[in-house]
């Protein structure tokens, strides 16, 4: 099946502002301004983030919706997908793309993006209300990048990752919607592997005792971490990975319901339109008329 799927944008291809290899900043308003099609779903290459500091509307990420607020801030990770809806006033703020490598030589650990719980793929607790007395401290910190962008010195993308590191861990300390007690490394190392597991074969592997195979573990062992962790068992864990992906298909109206169906490696429509209407309360074509304006 060649047909397109939501679209997919790479840093250069939604540039604005200052861009360079790995990074993307830029003032909201102008930035949204230039590119009115992002209103429609799609998707990024990157890890993106807007704190909005003024702006009344919705956006929705991976179809969930939420208000915008000034003093709100919202994280996706790559692969995510989003729109925006704004009334009134143009919005305005600050906004951040920068690539998975953009870390990846100034941190030895590989997964350290992965220990701040707006960056774990799920859209309830990537978006967060920045705190009145932490707002001013933030904003200063955005204009510092901007300042090290129009004004380049001597390690001046290394400076960058700092101050975007101190944002992220004044954000997570304040707002962050993650488990407050103490994670071994371990166990969070193995459910990062999981989900990144599921990533990948959620087409073809559907059953937690095979993921748990892959992971060198017993199925209740991957049970208990899950539920632990999430308060999800293994297997809704799957099941809301081959959900969100039926959604993200169902947005493109060239597909039919059957070629969904078949590109999800359901074994036949009537198949999917039960799991689907089973999890979700409605049918594909339903869905699909809410979410297609």
């Amino acid at each position: 099946m060649a047909k397109p799927k939501i679209p997919v944008y790479d840093i250069y291809s939604i540039s604005h502002g200052h861009t360079q290899q790995d990074l993307m900043v830029s003032r909201f308003g102008p930035y949204v301004r230039e590119h009115k099609h992002l209103h429609r779903q799609h998707g990024h290459s990157f890890y993106h983030l807007v704190l909005f500091t003024k702006g009344a509307g919705t956006h929705t990420i991976d179809f969930s919706s939420f208000n915008v607020q000034p003093y709100q801030v919202y994280f996706m990770t790559p692969g995510q997908v989003h729109s925006w809806h704004f009334e009134g006033a143009d919005p305005d703020g600050y906004l951040v793309h920068f690539s998975p490598a953009f870390f990846q030589s100034f941190l030895l650990d590989q997964q350290y993006l992965e220990r701040f719980s707006f960056f774990r793929g799920n859209s309830n607790d990537a978006v967060l209300k920045i705190p009145a007395p932490l707002r001013e401290k933030v904003v200063e910190l955005f204009e510092q990048i901007l300042q090290e962008l129009e004004e380049p010195g001597e390690g001046g993308l290394d400076m960058i990752r700092m101050y975007l590191l101190q944002f992220f861990m004044q954000v997570e300390r304040c707002c962050g919607k993650g488990e407050k007690k103490q994670v071994p490394q371990q166990k969070q190392l193995l459910l990062a592997n999981f989900r990144k597991l599921i990533n990948k074969h959620y087409n073809t592997i559907r059953l937690p005792k095979e993921y748990a195979e892959l992971l060198y573990i017993t199925p209740n062992h991957l049970n208990a971490l899950c539920q632990d962790l999430l308060g999800k068992t293994a297997g809704e864990l799957i099941r809301d990975r081959i959900l969100l992906e039926a959604k993200r298909l169902l947005v493109n109206e060239s597909l039919t319901i059957t070629e969904i169906a078949y590109a999800l490696n359901f074994q036949d429509n009537s198949y999917f339109n039960r799991f689907f209407k089973k999890n979700t309360g409605m049918t594909p074509e339903a869905f699909r008329k809410q979410v297609v304006h």
